[in-house]
């Protein structure tokens, strides 16, 4: 878990991920054949192999902010968002702003609920109300900080009972599925490509270039997905629940899987004792979106790690879930050459 320890705990928002790479390229250095990065900061790394092209992605971005600027006389700052946040998860939480010299850590305030007219307090809070708080007078902030510095949520990284919990599993921990997977594989059976991409939590932006530069056949995102297995969620509205299983995703917003993809890993699933279940996301998507769509067309399949409370700071999913994850991935490349695309 040190692993994904470090990959939660690491601070990447979306263009600003060059400590993900660095930790990535570490893990994978003595697997893979050739690690490369590319104009947008993806992370493309081979592993030449016979059998189909496939190009396993799991995006290193997180959702953040940038500074969007600096207030008079108090030096509080406003911050535009990278990725899709929910401010009722935002109050009071700690953050880190990344400045060329030094970090700092400040909280994220509002407007004192005392103080609050009854017309205010009716009003949903929207991320214009908030602001960051350096505990530093406005001079030495100006002197500091910089329109433009990357801003991420600050959160430990917690594996207690049968759970992990923290920051930016989404998606660190499919970067760390998909690692886990290349070492404990045995014999691959494809022509192995990993990606760590850039930006997806703005619009799979790396996964769309990435494809182009990999030409796959074969394409298998990473990713988390929604677990509502919780109090007042009707079972039909749940899409996952936690410790049942990897789900193998049969659409999303960006995606449809290739049936035949979603054949072979759900016979590899029953015949090695994997727990799996099927997902079906009403709204979102991954980078299978991105990769479908490359070249001539890719088909693809998104594996996905059910999580509890998804783009929050105290994500959770399940150990069992995560080994099975892991297992599925293991057994897909052991036997990428059987896979049956017809149509």
């Amino acid at each position: 878990m040190e692993l994904l320890k470090r990959l939660s705990e690491a601070a990447g928002v979306p263009g600003h991920e060059a400590e993900i790479r660095a930790i990535i390229t570490e893990a994978l250095s003595d697997y893979m054949d050739t690690l490369r990065t590319d104009h947008l900061g993806n992370l493309i790394a081979r592993r030449k192999g016979e059998g189909p092209v496939v190009a396993i992605a799991a995006h290193m971005d997180e959702i953040g902010f940038i500074v969007s600027f600096i207030e008079d006389k108090t030096g509080f700052l406003r911050i535009q968002p990278l990725g899709g946040f929910d401010p009722k998860t935002l109050i009071s939480q700690r953050v880190v702003v990344h400045t060329e010299k030094k970090d700092l850590v400040g909280c994220i305030g509002s407007k004192p609920i005392h103080i609050l007219t009854e017309e205010e307090r009716k009003k949903p809070l929207e991320l214009k109300d908030l602001f960051v708080d350096l505990g530093l007078p406005e001079e030495t902030v100006r002197e500091r900080v910089t329109i433009g510095d990357p801003v991420t949520l600050l959160q430990d990284f917690l594996a207690y009972e049968n759970v992990v919990s923290g920051k930016a599993l989404d998606d660190r921990i499919g970067v760390y599925i998909g690692i886990e997977a290349i070492k404990r594989a045995g014999k691959i059976a494809c022509d192995l490509y990993f990606v760590g991409t850039t930006q997806e939590e703005v619009g799979l932006r790396g996964a769309r270039v990435a494809g182009f530069t990999v030409k796959p056949q074969i394409g298998i995102a990473l990713d988390v997905t929604i677990a509502a297995d919780m109090p007042g969620v009707p079972d039909a509205q749940q899409v996952t629940k936690l410790g049942s299983g990897v789900a193998i995703k049969l659409t999303d917003s960006a995606s449809i899987s290739h049936p035949g993809l979603v054949k072979a890993m759900r016979n590899l699933a029953e015949d090695r004792g994997i727990p799996y279940q099927m997902e079906v996301l009403p709204r979102g998507g991954t980078d299978a979106g991105a990769l479908q769509m490359a070249q001539e067309g890719a088909a693809v399949i998104t594996l996905s790690l059910p999580t509890r409370y998804v783009h929050s700071v105290v994500e959770m999913a399940h150990t069992a879930d995560l080994k099975a994850a892991i297992d599925l991935l293991v057994a897909f490349l052991e036997t990428a050459d059987q896979v049956d695309l017809t149509l």
